[in-house]
């Protein structure tokens, strides 16, 4: 019986890529959610996950909209949108992203101007291998508030202040969840049962309102 392996987290980096290029290769791939695309004024990286990689942002994600549903919160999940600007010379895809405190603003809308719309209010942002781009100040130039990062060791709050962002111990978005809660939830949702899983999670939210 042949063995099929998991390849690792796979990174391109390509120099001297114009705007042109960059949405045409986008065109290419808009029916697609792999690979993603970095573009930073005429470097493009192209990044292909793990299945690590994706297990742990879709149970991220997951944990997203099961706390968010438990606080009454009204949000919308726009998975790895492509957000780009032409004048900046800049665009990217987050692993996943969502609209909480923004999400009027975008209902029923089919396509976002980011000259005009707002940016997520929150994105995922998983890094087990280290990007060839800075992806931090293209998520600030567009003034995203919130990134939940993972480095591959632990979970950080990461809130937009002054231009930068600077690491805090609660959750804007979802406001009363911390970093450390996070993790434990997101390592949890590696192994438990989903069923399980989701309802760990939810009673852990009821019981600490």
């Amino acid at each position: 019986m042949a063995t099929v392996l998991n390849p690792p987290e796979q990174r391109v980096l390509l120099q001297d890529i114009n705007w042109e290029t960059y949405e045409s290769i986008l065109e290419a791939h808009k029916s697609r959610s792999v690979p993603h695309f970095t573009y930073d004024g005429g470097l493009l990286e192209i990044m292909s996950p793990s299945a690590e990689h994706e297990n742990l942002n879709r149970t991220a994600a997951s944990l997203v909209e099961v706390v968010a549903e438990e606080m009454a919160l009204d949000m919308m999940n726009l998975g790895s949108t492509t957000f780009r600007r032409e004048d900046l010379k800049r665009g990217f895809e987050p692993d996943s992203c969502f609209y909480v405190q923004s999400v009027e603003r975008v209902r029923g809308k089919t396509e976002l101007d980011m000259t005009v719309d707002p940016p997520p209010d929150l994105l995922i942002e998983i890094d087990i291998t280290s990007p060839s781009i800075n992806r931090f100040p293209l998520f600030a130039q567009l003034g995203v508030p919130e990134v939940w990062r993972y480095d591959g060791k632990r979970w950080m709050i990461l809130a937009l202040e002054g231009g930068k962002y600077a690491e805090r111990k609660e959750s804007i978005a979802l406001p009363g969840l911390t970093a450390a809660r996070i993790g434990r939830f997101v390592e949890e949702g590696r192994t438990m049962r989903r069923p399980e899983w989701l309802r760990w999670v939810r009673d852990s939210v009821r019981q600490s309102e």
